[in-house]
């Protein structure tokens, strides 16, 4: 189970390295929050999972923390996508590159 643990807590960390990575490698705000939200939820669940192996008796908390970050991760990156279209934020081109 140690090592179950240890593989979803490493997977975690791997994805959420890769979602700070999004964050600053992205052109624009459309993309950072695709890259925020996508990597970064799949790897607090898959630490959490990592944390669950390691401490069972915790389910019942990781189990909230997990439905809390389902039902966050969603509405806000979509509330931030809203409010840039709002603001007039114009996607990323390849146009706009060369300006």
């Amino acid at each position: 189970m140690i090592i179950l643990g240890n593989s979803f807590i490493l997977l975690g960390a791997a994805f959420l390295f890769l979602g700070a990575l999004g964050l600053v490698r992205m052109p624009d705000v459309y993309n950072r929050i695709q890259a925020g939200t996508k990597a970064v939820t799949l790897g607090s669940l898959a630490l959490l999972i990592g944390i669950a192996f390691h401490h069972p008796s915790w389910w019942a908390k990781l189990l909230l923390i997990a439905l809390f970050i389902l039902f966050t991760s969603p509405v806000s990156s979509s509330t931030i996508a809203r409010a840039a279209y709002l603001a007039g934020i114009k996607p990323f081109s390849k146009k706009q590159e060369n300006l």
